[in-house]
């Protein structure tokens, strides 16, 4: 079956870095859009990065764009977030997924996510 697995959130000053992976399973990864969503406590779900499986389709959301670089490696099965200048608005768990759809103005949301991954931006 689909497994997503998400790694490499934590703590960080306003300013740090972090890079979250994802390793998945049980379907060819290759040949689906990834993409990263989160969601902050009291908000909904929103998708912050969408990749193609086609080369040159990428989507940011407008309130990480220039900041966060999405990136995949189909030999491994694992799409990576790499996140730069961290906001306090950026606290939220983070997920991994497969979104419906993807393109350079908007992603869809994901049938598969996986357990999430906490990210915490503060002084």
């Amino acid at each position: 079956q689909v497994q997503l697995v998400e790694s490499g959130g934590g703590a960080v000053h306003p300013g740090g870095s972090l890079r979250l992976s994802c390793a998945a399973s049980g379907f060819a990864f290759d040949r689906y859009a990834i993409g990263w969503f989160r969601q902050a406590p009291g908000k909904e779900r929103e998708g912050v990065s969408c990749q193609g499986n086609s080369v040159g389709i990428t989507y940011y959301s407008d309130s990480v764009k220039g900041r966060f670089t999405i990136s995949r490696d189909n030999a491994k099965n694992t799409m990576y977030l790499q996140m730069n200048n961290l906001k306090p608005e950026d606290t939220a768990v983070y997920y991994c997924g497969t979104p419906e759809w993807c393109s350079y103005f908007t992603m869809g949301p994901s049938d598969y996510l996986g357990q999430g991954t906490q990210v915490t931006v503060s002084s």
